[in-house]
């Protein structure tokens, strides 16, 4: 029986990565730059260089490998096609057959990062003991991964779970990276929450420790925590928002659980404080039992998940 998995979280500056054995104990994690010249050719042939230099240093023969799980930005489908990873430099790309090859046949799963990193959460995170959850991921921006019974749910084409863009404001002038206006993440993500922030400080004579100092999501939180009044509205928007968003996604996929993570999560589960009043007052009443938990894997989130994939 084959006793080892690889797992790969592909980003645009490294290339994260993790040998596991077959009960999902890390054994190793190491790093690679990712070299995006040239679209991001160098990419997949690098992985499987260091994929089979480890296996050399280790010691371990290709039939002792249970395969290589991948997530990488962007869309990929459930036969392991990537459709367009903007910052890898990929158009569309055939990540299973292609890898498969340059590591002379072993098996190979691939999925959007934020949903293989949703499967980590679930698996050895923040989700452990639940098979329906919705994992948030409140960074730069707001990523999503959605778990039902067990399973990512991808979509027809691998853009399921983009949580960050669902249409939460109709009245919003600017424009969201995606070109939409209005999304979640105008709001709710680290650069969201310092939007709404500049906004109410320039809407309003009220003094605030933000008046002084840089503008950031971790000090509205910080300010909220020290019972700051204008820092506690805008905490209150963003949750209004958040909650909204969340409300809406309960609705159509009714999870046990909702895991947050990213940078913004480091505020702890005063975050809660503010989505769950919007959440409860928003979702349907058959999935408002669902409960709030913090994220645990932090950056290797992605190498669990892409580990889980193969099991």
């Amino acid at each position: 029986m084959a006793n080892y998995i690889f797992g790969v979280d592909v980003g645009g500056t490294t290339v994260k990565m993790g040998l596991f054995d077959k009960d999902g104990n890390v054994m190793e994690k190491w790093e690679i730059p990712t070299r995006t010249e040239n679209h991001g050719e160098n990419i997949l042939p690098d992985i499987a260089d260091s994929i089979q230099g480890k296996m050399s240093e280790k010691g371990i023969a290709k039939d002792n490998v249970i395969g290589v799980g991948v997530g990488v930005p962007g869309p990929v489908d459930r036969d392991g096609i990537v459709h367009r990873a903007v910052n890898l430099g990929w158009a569309e790309l055939d990540l299973k057959k292609e890898l498969t090859t340059l590591l002379g046949g072993m098996r190979v799963e691939g999925g959007n990062d934020a949903n293989v990193a949703a499967l980590g959460e679930m698996w050895k995170g923040g989700g452990q003991g639940h098979q329906n959850l919705v994992a948030v991921t409140l960074g730069t921006g707001v990523g999503g991964g959605i778990i039902i019974n067990g399973e990512i749910m991808t979509g027809a084409t691998g853009a399921g779970g983009e949580i960050g863009h669902i249409h939460v404001e109709d009245e919003e002038t600017e424009a969201c990276g995606c070109g939409n206006f209005g999304c979640l993440e105008e709001y709710a993500s680290a650069t969201g929450i310092t939007r709404l922030a500049n906004r109410a400080l320039k809407a309003s004579d009220k003094a605030s420790v933000l008046r002084s100092g840089e503008v950031s999501a971790k000090t509205v939180f910080d300010a909220v925590k020290a019972g700051d009044e204008l820092a506690i509205e805008i905490a209150q928007q963003f949750g209004d928002y958040l909650g909204k968003g969340l409300g809406v996604i309960a609705g159509i996929i009714n999870p046990e659980i909702f895991v947050i993570g990213g940078g913004v999560s480091k505020a702890g589960e005063v975050l809660f404080d503010y989505i769950k009043p919007s959440f409860e007052k928003t979702a349907f009443h058959g999935s408002r039992g669902a409960i709030f938990a913090l994220a645990t894997l932090g950056n290797d989130a992605g190498i669990y998940g892409a580990a889980r994939m193969l099991l």
